[in-house]
């Protein structure tokens, strides 16, 4: 970072940027880090790779926010495939973790070359943003619904959370989510609900794996992998950024990010695609009234990540000890603006309001087939919609 954009990143830089990239990480690891851990496992990893898998990822997040973002000046997040690793926990079968490590270096060179050969960008081109709206809508969906579900299992930590929330968009709207968080973490302390004992902190050492390659991890992993990611992760990571008003350069940022994640493939970095829900906390109206300086959240969720790295799975079980019913109220309540700003562009134009609708049950009613997630799908009900009527 040259002296210049040292300056201007401080200068942007907000108390409410700092915190909304905390809580990208925080409903980053609370949500799916104990998926990363179990596909660790399935794969063979003992603990030490395990926390070397932890410091991959983290560092690849790290790097890849901070320097994207700083690069182009929006909010550019990354995140590790949730839904690849759940494949790996369902399908790695009996394969050896080198065989695993070589599926992994393959799919992410694959996604550096559909990032940097522009094939990728073109196909997100022919997106209408009414279609990325409802698709984001229909993803983050649950995420609202969960902070008035979390209320039946948590209805004084909960209610008091979105009553502070109220307030807070009343009186100081740009802390509101600093306020709920802080509200959240008091009481859910004073009720014991933060399980802090037994933490011990330490740094995690990488490990490396020497890359090898059979048939069956490239049809069995590496295939699987990189199209999960791509249609499940990179897809509405993309949309995230259309939705929210972001015109980001689609190539290199899934070329550069498919560069990183193949050197830190070895030492247990599976796959690294553009963020979507959590990549939402730090576009919202919440981090700052200026778009233009929003990418400072994104820069600050990346020094997150490299602390999580450092630190492997000492971190991700500091995380952990937040109780869900905190997590899930803190993310949707995040949330709710993109939730329904997406909703008024998706509605927006007339004669794409039935596309964007199917696009939007779709996605939220969690359909999987093929291994691909709903979000996918519902792009392609979108688009068949479209196509349809229109003509």
């Amino acid at each position: 970072m040259t002296d210049a954009t040292a300056r201007s990143f401080f200068k942007d830089l907000s108390l409410p940027a700092v915190i909304a990239g905390f809580i990208t990480v925080l409903v980053g690891f609370a949500s799916s880090a104990v998926i990363v851990f179990q596909a660790a496992r399935a794969v063979g990893a003992n603990q030490a790779e395990i926390a070397s898998w932890m410091w991959a990822l983290g560092i690849g997040m790290g790097v890849t926010c901070i320097a994207l973002s700083l690069r182009y000046r929006m909010p550019v997040v990354t995140a590790w495939s949730t839904p690849g690793a759940a494949m790996l926990v369902v399908g790695a079968g009996t394969l050896p973790l080198s065989d695993a490590i070589g599926a992994f270096v393959l799919a992410a060179v694959l996604a550096a070359v559909a990032g940097f050969s522009g094939v990728f960008e073109q196909a997100m081109r022919r997106i209408p943003v009414s279609l990325a709206s409802g698709m984001l809508a229909g993803v983050l969906l649950r995420f609202g619904l969960d902070v008035f579900v979390s209320v039946g299992t948590q209805p004084l930590l909960v209610l008091t959370m979105f009553i502070t929330y109220l307030l807070g968009r009343r009186l100081f709207p740009r802390y509101a989510v600093i306020a709920t968080l802080l509200v959240g973490v008091a009481i859910a302390g004073s009720k014991g609900l933060m399980h802090m004992d037994q933490m011990q902190l330490q740094l995690a050492r990488p490990v490396f794996t020497l890359p090898t390659l059979s048939w069956a991890a490239v049809f069995g992993i590496a295939l699987p992998l990189f199209i999960v990611t791509m249609a499940s992760q990179n897809v509405p990571g993309v949309a995230v950024l259309k939705a929210s008003g972001y015109d980001a350069p689609v190539s290199p940022v899934v070329g550069w990010i498919g560069t990183v994640n193949a050197v830190l493939a070895p030492f247990g970095g599976y796959a690294l695609n553009l963020a979507a829900i959590t990549a939402a906390i730090c576009m919202g109206r919440d981090v700052h009234e200026d778009p233009a300086r929003r990418y400072t959240a994104a820069v600050s969720a990346g020094a997150f990540y490299l602390v999580v790295g450092l630190f492997g799975a000492t971190v991700a079980a500091v995380f952990a000890a937040f109780p869900k019913e905190l997590v899930a109220a803190l993310a949707g309540i995040a949330l709710l603006g993109t939730i329904g700003n997406s909703l008024a562009v998706a509605m927006r134009e007339e004669v794409e309001r039935e596309p964007a609708l199917v696009t939007f049950l779709v996605t939220a009613s969690g359909l999987s087939m093929a291994g691909i997630g709903s979000a996918f799908w519902g792009l392609v009900a979108g688009v068949v919609t479209l196509v349809v009527l229109r003509r």
